[in-house]
């Protein structure tokens, strides 16, 4: 069962100048693992959690460093969470999510999917 979905955009042009103008923003943002990549990934994570957000109803107190994206051995990415995300994902019964996640024309777009087992 579909619990919640949530997709978002990022300009990356216009987020390459955000992280320049506040280069603290990476550390805020991004794990260890996520904050070396270069900045079209970066941007295409960043759609990620708030896609994850969106998918999870916005909730208050959510942290960034809760959600982290990894790619598996075939390169598929995918969502580890942690903490509050965690916590709310328990909440809601979800017991799986799925991430895609596209880069064309200067911006980054990631989609996802959170499901529950009924």
């Amino acid at each position: 069962m579909i619990v919640g979905v949530g997709t978002d955009i990022v300009d990356v042009v216009r987020f390459r100048a955000v992280l320049l103008r506040t280069p603290t923003l990476r550390t805020r943002l991004f794990t260890d693992g996520e904050r070396d990549l270069p900045v079209r990934s970066l941007a295409a994570r960043f759609a990620a959690k708030e896609a994850l957000a969106k998918a999870l109803g916005v909730p208050p107190g959510l942290r960034w460093h809760d959600a982290t994206v990894v790619r598996e051995d075939g390169g598929r990415p995918r969502l580890e969470v942690a903490g509050s995300v965690a916590e709310r994902a328990d909440e809601l019964g979800i017991t799986r999510l799925h991430l895609s996640l596209s880069h064309d024309g200067g911006f980054a777009s990631a989609f996802v999917v959170a499901e529950a087992t009924p």
